[in-house]
């Protein structure tokens, strides 16, 4: 019976191609959008939350607005590492240099730091070393270059190739120990020339950097990040007069929980919005089949004359709607597909369909079947036999 119906469901679906088509256009529609805004929603997330995780999720960042003329030394640096729940510290100055490229000069980015920098950031190199507190000591002229300065600058696309190479940072040999692995975040953000040298080093090149005024730290794990903050943050107080405002702690733990539940509510939402789409298909799903009842009264009663039924006669267009449905999904699914397809390939981004969302918006579409089909089926179940072979609509 139920092979018989599925049969008979698709045979009515297939005779009236432009009037099924239309009647799917609803849940087509309703699929493309709830597939296509919550995959993008959720890829994107995904994306950013792996942005974040290359800078280090579990890292507490600081940054001095107001030294009180008590400034920073490195000295300091190791008194913040000294505390109960703190594992690492890393100061960060940031400046720029002259780089020469053949006979043209770049402008590359100089970040002075010291060994404690790679734990801190999780920074990942692709050949060579990190700096070590020798070459923070004895202020050595030595730097941990991008993949970018390798290709371009040392003309090496091998990085282990530039380890022992020298680079000139406004006319000053540096020797290259280190190159730092391209991660896909940088691949999109095009080239750019950065370099790691030691603090000491930095201090000597740039005549503007003499104290620290800004600097990471590791908590001991993600447990204790709140207390390592807090501790930062006694620290901090007791050296700058109690004043708050003289500095500022941003927690990369706190700002990654945040934008999880602010990106989660946003899918939700998004996916809501699309769901009314399928809603309002389900509505002309209900039209179409009242429709299409009353077009076979005549039917329904000599099917029912017959020896049909009710439960049979029900099972039938109910079975018609759910196909509709079905169908539309899969045309909604396919349609995605293309779309996000066509977003990868004309744009930068990387976005993927959601296995997730694709199931959650076909077991949608066949509720929204069952529940806009089930009164047009009733109804279809209930007609009197002898009426409906009167019937000369």
């Amino acid at each position: 019976m139920v092979r018989s119906s599925i049969k008979m469901a698709f045979n009515s679906v297939f005779s009236n191609k432009l009037r099924s088509f239309l009647t799917m256009l609803g849940i087509i529609i309703g699929v493309v959008a709830l597939v296509v805004l919550v995959s993008i929603t959720t890829s994107a997330t995904s994306t950013i939350t792996d942005t974040i995780s290359e800078i280090s999720t579990n890292s507490i960042t600081v940054t001095i607005t107001d030294d009180k003329d008590n400034p920073l030394k490195l000295s300091d640096m190791d008194d913040i590492a000294a505390l109960d729940d703190v594992a690492a510290v890393a100061p960060s100055a940031v400046s720029s240099a002259n780089v020469k490229n053949g006979s043209d000069t770049e402008t590359m980015k100089l970040t002075g730091t010291t060994a404690s920098y790679q734990v801190v950031n999780g920074t990942e190199l692709a050949s060579g070393r990190f700096l070590k507190s020798a070459d923070v000591d004895n202020h050595s002229n030595v730097a941990v270059i991008n993949a970018d300065t390798a290709r371009d600058i040392l003309g090496v696309y091998n990085t282990q190739q530039a380890i022992g190479k020298t680079i000139s940072l406004n006319e000053m040999p540096y020797t290259v120990i280190g190159v730092i692995k391209q991660s896909d975040t940088t691949v999109m953000l095009g080239s750019s020339y950065e370099a790691y040298i030691p603090f000491t080093s930095l201090e000597r090149l740039a005549t503007t950097v003499r104290d620290i005024s800004s600097f990471s730290v590791a908590p001991k794990s993600d447990a204790v990040s709140d207390r390592a903050q807090q501790e930062v943050d006694e620290y901090l107080l007791d050296r700058f007069s109690n004043d708050s405002d003289a500095f500022t702690v941003i927690n990369m733990k706190v700002i990654a929980d945040t934008l999880s539940k602010v990106t989660d509510v946003m899918a939700l939402m998004l996916g809501g919005i699309a769901a009314i789409s399928l809603l309002v298909g389900g509505i002309g799903i209900m039209n179409i089949m009242l429709v299409s009842v009353t077009e076979r009264t005549k039917e329904i009663g000599i099917r029912k004359a017959i020896g049909a039924t009710e439960g049979s006669i029900m099972l039938q267009f109910l079975i018609e709607a759910l196909v509709i449905c079905l169908i539309g999904a899969v045309i909604g699914l396919v349609i995605s597909g293309i779309i996000i397809a066509a977003i990868n390939a004309f744009t930068e981004y990387s976005f993927w369909l959601n296995p997730t969302v694709c199931v959650v918006a076909s077991v949608f579409s066949i509720g929204i079947g069952l529940l806009f089909g089930l009164y047009p089926a009733k109804k279809a179940a209930g007609k009197d036999p002898i009426e409906a072979l009167h019937y000369a609509g």
